[in-house]
């Protein structure tokens, strides 16, 4: 015992001895001021070895040490890195470069110049609610997408499309009954609005947090072309009545019951009134449709040449919003029976209020398949504006924020209970010309809510004179912009002998136009998810043939030197993971390739194969197979067992074989039908006499 203690003493004093000869060299490099005190604690030996009262003299004592604990430290640094995720302005602002903000001020202002004008037309032409409704529900919701969206060019605003459908649901809400009208039908339009807002709002963020960023996959970009063009007809004939200066004929009390509200029931009623048009509303608006397409077609053509870049800054609707305003005062176009914008109701006022109030919670039901609706195609466009916008200028989005904030920005809306508010997400229009103008961040977004916060309390007194005609034209723009894509995507699919697309698209058309928009969308994502299930439930799997003089294997019908060596011998490869999705198939699937092999043949045809003696299923890229794709594969292979057909499989996985074996599969064909790779497999089968061993490669 004593020499033990000898021994631990002798190794506490070297042990000394190494710590003071690397303290010393230490206190060389950065002198240390040491106080001591009875609570000082030692640095050698053990507790155990210090509790003897002894001291060598040869210990260090340091004064008292703060004990800092590092899970702390180290949740705190996770906790800012998962902050620049969630919040995105936490990143983005701290490290903001002034170098940019010249480009994002007029990037902003560019903008502001366009929303300014289209939001109040957007609300006060498509959905039936104040202009002041539009501007604020434009300028809010833009400094929530700033500080959590992860698009830096995505601008944020009103789409006529979504605007429409507000429009259609509160028109049918509040004016819908002919015999009964509302007491206050503006304050019930602005609460069926935020209602219908809110609930955007609260679907687009679950989707974001359950991580469904994907789903907008859900339509096709044919599907979605097909839409777009029927809305914008709809809205085209929608605008005809106030561009032709016939809004008086529609709210005539001998005409109200028999006010149409089907697209082409508006147009044949529109073209029987011929009649009553306003000819000098007429005339401004056709006008100003012909400045407006023709400053776009000559900004498109001077932007290409040399020098021209600057014509792209030029607000060709803020040009023309401010001349009609200016004309419309001085030659007093009221009295000729023009429309104007006139007073605007609550400029000064604080807009803000408790969406979920005892009027609007009375349309929850109401208004909740138009807010699905509206989500889903809002999230639609907002995503694609965000993916082709990060790809154009080399930075990551992610979809599913990119659902949170969206989500996030129509939730802040809807608290616009004073005046209404109209949904709110991205477009690819606005968001090209943000980057186009010199946007490169967030920031230029808060210039776009700055100026238009500005515009709302110094703005509005001078647009008293402003025509409604100047508006419905602004809104019929985005017609001209819609149906000019038409014919592009139709030579496309023509070009591209894609006959189901152009099928999908012109399908959708037609049930928008003629039936209602919401039939036409939800018809869209159904098909849109009957095709998704139709391609998925096919499994992707191809005959394969030994290439001459090696042993590598290729798909007969991709590579004509593949040969099928054994007659009577089906070898197969299946090239994705199984899932019951794509099981179920499969069968049917191997059925086919047995009797026809690959190329397209009908049901009632002859075969053009023998039936196969024998299966082997080359299983090499099968990552995953799930529980239901097991039980598939094991009724699959009994079947064939029954028939007398050897099942083979190769290069199945060990964990995989694992579940073979607990669903009897092993038990069934017996250990000697798995194999390792494709000549054990063919070697197992000529030796069951499917070859001719003289000729036989694996024998």
């Amino acid at each position: 015992m004593t020499s033990l203690n000898d021994d631990h003493l002798s190794g506490i004093t070297r042990n000394s001895s190494a710590i003071l000869f690397a303290s010393a060299e230490s206190s060389k490099r950065q002198p240390v001021k040491m106080g001591v005190n009875e609570n000082t604690p030692l640095l050698i030996g053990d507790s155990t070895s210090r509790n003897d009262g002894s001291d060598d003299g040869s210990s260090i004592n340091k004064p008292p040490k703060r004990k800092t604990s590092t899970s702390t430290l180290a949740y705190a640094a996770k906790l800012k890195q998962r902050s620049k995720y969630y919040v995105p302005i936490t990143d983005w602002l701290p490290n903001y470069s002034w170098s940019l903000f010249s480009g994002d001020l007029i990037a902003g202002l560019s903008v502001a110049c366009l929303l300014i004008p289209q939001s109040m037309s957007y609300a006060s032409g498509l959905a039936g609610l104040s202009p002041l409704a539009g501007l604020w529900s434009t300028a809010v919701p833009a400094l929530a997408y700033s500080a959590l969206g992860t698009c830096r060019q995505l601008s944020i605003g009103p789409e006529a499309s979504l605007s429409l459908l507000m429009g259609q649901m509160i028109q049918d809400a509040v004016f819908g009954d002919p015999h009964h009208k509302p007491k206050h039908p503006e304050l019930n339009a602005a609460a069926l609005s935020v209602m219908a807002t809110f609930q955007i709002g609260l679907i687009t963020s679950i989707l974001g947090l359950l991580r469904l960023g994907f789903l907008d996959v859900v339509l096709s970009r044919a599907l979605l072309h097909g839409f777009i063009t029927a809305v914008g007809i709809i809205i085209f004939i929608a605008q005809l009545v106030p561009m032709l200066g016939m809004e008086h004929v529609l709210s005539h009390p001998e005409n109200a019951e028999d006010a149409p509200t089907l697209p082409l029931q508006k147009l044949i009623f529109t073209l029987k009134h011929l009649d009553h048009v306003n000819k000098p509303t007429m005339i401004l608006s056709f006008t100003s449709l012909a400045f407006l397409i023709a400053a776009r077609v000559i900004k498109q053509q001077a932007v290409k040449r040399p020098g021209g870049t600057w014509v792209r800054y030029i607000p060709e609707i803020l040009v023309l919003c401010v001349t009609s305003t200016v004309l419309s005062a001085f030659l007093d176009w009221e009295k000729k029976g023009v429309d104007i914008l006139g007073q605007i109701k609550g400029e000064a006022a604080v807009p803000f209020g408790w969406p979920l109030n005892k009027r609007a919670m009375k349309y929850f039901n109401y208004t909740l398949p138009t807010a699905f609706v509206s989500a889903v195609i809002g999230v639609v466009d907002s995503i694609v504006a965000a993916r082709e916008n990060a790809m154009k200028y080399g930075y990551a989005v992610s979809p599913n924020r990119e659902l949170v904030a969206l989500g996030a920005t129509n939730l802040a809306s809807s608290f616009l209970t004073v005046t209404g508010c109209i949904p709110i997400f991205g477009s690819i229009t606005r968001s090209r010309l943000n980057g186009q103008t010199g946007g490169r961040t967030q920031m230029s977004s808060m210039v776009a809510s700055a100026a238009i916060i500005l515009s709302i309390y110094f703005l509005l007194p001078y647009l008293y004179f402003l025509p409604k005609a100047t508006l419905a034209v602004i809104i019929t723009l985005v017609v001209y912009s819609i149906l000019a894509e038409a014919p592009h995507e139709i030579h496309y699919f023509y070009k591209m002998r894609a006959w189901t697309d152009f099928m999908q698209m012109t399908g959708t058309f037609i049930l928008t136009l003629f039936f209602s928009m919401e039939i036409g969308l939800v018809a869209s994502v159904v098909l849109s998810l009957i095709l998704v299930v139709q391609k998925s439930s096919q499994p992707r799997i191809q005959i394969i043939g030994r290439l001459p003089g090696s042993d590598q294997w290729a798909p007969i019908d991709e590579d004509e030197n593949a040969q099928e060596e054994i007659p009577g011998v089906l070898v197969v490869r299946i090239r994705e993971s199984l899932s019951f999705a794509n099981t179920g198939q499969l069968k049917e699937r191997l059925r086919r390739l047995e009797l026809y092999g690959h190329g397209k043949s009908h049901p009632s045809d002859e075969p053009r194969r023998e039936s196969a003696k024998a299966l082997i299923m080359h299983m090499g890229e099968v990552q995953e197979i799930d529980a239901s794709a097991i039980q598939i594969l094991f009724e699959l292979s009994r079947a064939y067992h029954e028939r007398g057909v050897g099942v083979h499989f190769a290069s199945i996985k060990p964990g995989q074989i694992d579940k073979f074996k607990i669903v009897g599969m092993t038990e069934l064909l017996g250990a000697s039908h798995f194999h390792n790779n494709l000549q054990e497999a063919m070697r197992e089968v000529e030796l069951m006499g499917y070859g001719t061993s003289i000729f036989s490669r694996f024998s």
